[in-house]
C-alpha cells in the first residue's frame, strides 16, 4: 500500500512530504502494459500528482499534471485527489530507448526536453486555475520544482525515482517534496541544501526497505520534523457508465446517429484504467432521444 506522510520543521518554516508510490507505479504498468523507461517516467509523474493533490484543501478537489513534449512517449497525464489518490495515462506506453549517459532509464528521451508541464486545479469553482511551465529537463522531478517557483514563487526541492525490474516489474518507486515558508532564515535553507546534497537516490532508499517518515528524517535533520499526519494512497479510477454516459451524450446528435446506423452501437474504453463501457443501438436511441429533449 502507499505511504505519504507530511511533516514540519520544529519552527514552522519547512513543509515537506515524503511518499513510497510502489504500488501506484505498480499498477500504472499492469494497467498500460508500459515499457520500462514509461513505467518510470508515468511512475514519477503520478507520484508527484499524488504528493501535490494534498495540497488541495477540498474534499471534491482535484490536481492534474499534463506533460506535452517532443518524445516518443507522447503525452503524460496524472490526476489526483486531494487524498494523494492518482490515475494516469500515456499516450505511447510503449518505448524502448537505451540507457542514458548514466546507465539509468532515459525518462527524458522518452519525455522529450522541449515542451511544457501544465499543472490544472480543479477546485470545484466556474473556471479550472492553470498553470504552465517549459520543460527544465524532461526528468520531471525538475520540471515540477520549476512549476512552483515560477507559477506559485514557492522554493521547493522535489525527488522522484522508480526502480524497474528487468521482467518490468516495479521494484521501487517514491519521491520527496520540501518547501520553504516565506519566514525560513538562511540557516534552515542552508542545513536543507547540505542534507539534500548528501542524500541517496530516493529510489534506492525505498529499495532500502526506508519508510517515508524516515526518508523525512533525513531531508530535514537537524530541523527537528514534526510528523503532521499519514494517507495511504491508491492507483484509483473514478469512470463510471453515468459519466461515460455523459461523454456519449457531449458527441452531439450527428455523430450519435452515425454510431446508431453504420456501427449499431459502440463500446468506449476508459483512457486510465482500460474498463470498457457497451451501448447497444437501443441505449444509443434512448440517451440521443434524452439529450434533444
Amino acid at each position: 500500500m502507499g505511504k505519504l506522510i507530511r511533516a514540519i520543521s520544529q519552527d514552522g518554516s519547512v513543509l515537506a512530504m515524503a511518499i513510497r508510490s510502489t504500488d501506484i507505479a505498480a499498477k500504472i504498468e499492469e494497467i498500460h502494459r508500459t515499457s520500462a523507461v514509461v513505467t518510470a517516467a508515468l511512475g514519477r509523474l503520478s507520484t508527484a500528482a499524488s504528493m501535490m493533490g494534498l495540497m488541495l484543501k477540498g474534499e471534491g478537489d482535484s490536481l492534474t499534471l499534463r506533460v506535452d513534449a517532443d518524445g516518443p512517449a507522447g503525452t503524460l497525464i496524472a490526476v489526483a485527489d486531494s487524498e494523494g489518490c492518482v490515475k494516469s495515462y500515456v499516450q505511447n506506453p510503449v518505448v524502448e530507448l537505451p540507457l542514458n549517459a548514466k546507465g539509468k532509464l532515459d525518462v527524458a528521451g522518452a519525455v522529450g526536453r522541449n515542451g511544457y508541464l501544465r499543472v490544472i486545479k480543479d477546485l470545484g469553482l466556474k473556471e479550472p486555475y492553470s498553470g504552465q511551465v517549459p520543460l527544465v529537463s524532461g526528468e520531471l522531478a525538475e520540471d515540477v520544482t520549476e512549476y512552483f517557483a515560477v507559477s506559485e514563487q514557492t522554493p521547493t526541492v522535489c525527488a522522484l525515482g522508480v526502480l524497474v525490474n528487468p521482467d518490468l516489474t516495479v521494484r521501487a518507486a517514491g519521491g520527496f517534496l520540501v518547501q520553504l515558508l516565506p519566514f525560513a532564515d538562511e540557516s534552515a535553507i542552508s542545513t536543507l541544501e547540505r542534507n539534500i546534497q548528501d542524500i541517496p537516490s530516493v529510489s534506492s532508499m525505498i529499495d532500502s526497505g526506508m519508510e517515508p517518515e524516515e526518508i523525512l528524517q533525513k531531508v530535514m535533520d537537524g530541523l527537528d520534523p514534526q510528523i503532521l499526519d499519514e494517507y495511504h494512497p491508491v492507483y484509483r479510477c473514478d469512470c463510471s457508465r453515468e459519466r461515460v454516459e455523459r461523454a456519449v451524450i457531449s458527441l452531439g446528435r450527428q455523430q450519435l446517429d452515425q454510431l446508431i446506423q453504420e456501427d449499431h452501437g459502440t463500446e468506449l474504453c476508459c483512457h486510465f484504467c482500460g474498463k470498457k463501457y457497451t451501448f447497444t443501438e437501443d441505449e444509443l436511441r434512448q440517451i440521443r432521444d434524452r439529450a434533444s429533449h
